[in-house]
């Protein structure tokens, strides 16, 4: 049987008008009655009214006084029939702004996450920054939590990844449901590109709590949150708990049948074989996340991809080297227009370096590698020796070899600089090595293996000590 088209129009009016009601009532259950109470004395004032005009003959003055002074929350009904009487839509009573200021709150918002994505970091901060400063006069909290995380956003790909963290730290404390997993994946983020592996695997062990009890583990935010935490653990060198947890996300990404989530599992898990030295593996794994992200929008991580695919392609026992280079040339171009930061596409530099070297192209390499130094910051960190080493590397296939011994030299002494060493402060250590013994320098290579064995934990014992430490010498 078929509704009459009238019958059917009323039927689809009341069904909006009531899911408007409910989004109406589930703001003024949230609202502060203070607030609320100043915006209807100052609509009041503002139409020249009394509170007797505005209260009638359907509300008491007392009644109106207590909203006003906030000791009364009022009915959803009756702020709709003072909103009437004051000219003022209901939803610029209960969220502070008109329903058109608000759309425009979000399209400011829109086109700084656009900015973001392609890679105008700056630009992107100004307009979330003024977008949220809108927002904060409003009762909307998820435009502020919008706001906000893409300001967070914005500043870690400037670098200023202090600031971002405090900033998403104080959104993490707040946040729930699936805003809480997407500031939990950019908070461990940040914390890993700032040195702190321990605080960055403490994030997913904080929000993983939540996320079983709100049911959302199956979630693509759940499984890209898992596989952040897992980069952590591999750059700290628990591989097996690296393994376990690519392992558990690849069967849940499996099971859930979504590109975005498998793609972020099979990547990580092929970190994870490449770091066990099993190439083709990885390789293989680093493949399928590449043609699955393929299918998405995801500039930034499909960039990611190619650059863990080039890298792959490098360490093979026969290196495909054109290959590499393709994926890593692309990489580079994604990341400069994405939200990339500036060290990630200096990282990207620093591969792309390598890869020209191999290939028999210095004076490429000599240039992006310089480019790559340039990018970096000034003070010590890993990034900055990398891209050192590339460039010292470009200048002893030219036969610089004085030049080459120089760059190398200050390579060393940013390593030394590093406050935390960790396995790969120690690869590092290890190619610096290499390339000091190719240039001929063989006590810098002694001292610089040496570095390589205490960055990765061992300890390195004098001979007296050693002498005091012998069974002979003890008896």
């Amino acid at each position: 049987m078929h509704l009459p088209v009238e019958r059917r129009e009323v039927r689809l009016t009341c069904l909006l008008v009531s899911q408007v009601d409910t989004r109406w009532a589930e703001i003024l259950g949230t609202v502060d009655p203070v607030v609320l109470g100043t915006r209807v004395r100052s609509a009041r004032v503002t139409k020249g009214l009394t509170q007797g005009d505005l209260a009638g003959e359907t509300y008491s003055v007392g009644y109106v006084s207590r909203i006003e002074t906030g000791a009364r929350r009022p009915t959803l009904r009756a702020i709709t029939v003072l909103g009437e009487r004051l000219g003022v839509s209901v939803g610029e009573l209960l969220e502070g702004a008109s329903e058109e200021e608000v759309d425009e709150i979000r399209l400011g918002l829109s086109y700084a996450e656009l900015a973001l994505e392609n890679g105008e970091a700056v630009d992107a901060e100004h307009q979330a920054r003024q977008a949220l400063e809108r927002a904060e006069g409003t009762s909307v909290p998820d435009l502020k939590t919008r706001g906000r995380f893409v300001v967070a956003r914005a500043m870690e790909a400037m670098g200023q990844l202090d600031g971002a963290i405090l900033e998403l730290e104080s959104l993490f404390a707040e946040a729930s449901g699936l805003d809480m997993i997407k500031c939990g994946i950019a908070l461990s983020r940040c914390y890993r590109e700032a040195g702190d592996l321990n605080l960055a695997i403490d994030v997913g062990e904080r929000v993983r709590p939540a996320i079983l009890d709100s049911g959302l583990e199956r979630t693509d935010e759940a499984v890209q949150l898992a596989m952040t935490v897992a980069l952590a653990y591999i750059e700290r060198g628990d591989l097996h708990r690296a393994n376990r947890i690519c392992a558990e996300a690849i069967e849940l990404a499996e099971e859930m049948a979504s590109p975005t989530a498998r793609s972020a599992a099979y990547w990580n898990a092929s970190i994870v074989y490449s770091e066990r030295g099993e190439t083709q593996a990885a390789l293989t794994l680093a493949s399928r996340a590449l043609a699955l992200l393929g299918e998405g929008q995801d500039t930034r991580n499909l960039a990611y991809l190619r650059l863990e695919l080039g890298r792959l392609q490098l360490e093979l026992d026969a290196p495909d080297v054109p290959r590499a280079i393709d994926q890593v040339t692309r990489a580079a171009d994604e990341l400069r227009g994405s939200s990339g930061s500036r060290a990630q596409i200096a990282h990207t530099q620093v591969v792309l370096a390598h890869a020209l070297v191999m290939d028999g192209r210095p004076d490429e390499a000599l240039e992006i590698a310089v480019a790559a130094r340039r990018a970096n910051p000034a003070d010590a960190s890993l990034g900055a020796a990398e891209a050192a080493i590339a460039h010292g590397e470009a200048l002893a296939e030219l036969d610089r070899r004085d030049e080459a011994i120089e760059v190398c030299r200050e390579a060393a002494d940013i390593l030394a600089a590093l406050a935390d060493a960790d396995r790969w402060v120690a690869q590092a250590w290890c190619e610096l090595a290499e390339l000091f013994e190719f240039l001929g320098e063989v006590v810098a290579a002694h001292t610089a293996i040496k570095a390589a064995a205490r960055a990765s934990g061992l300890r390195v014992r004098s001979r007296e000590r050693r002498r005091v430490d012998s069974p002979a010498q003890a008896g």
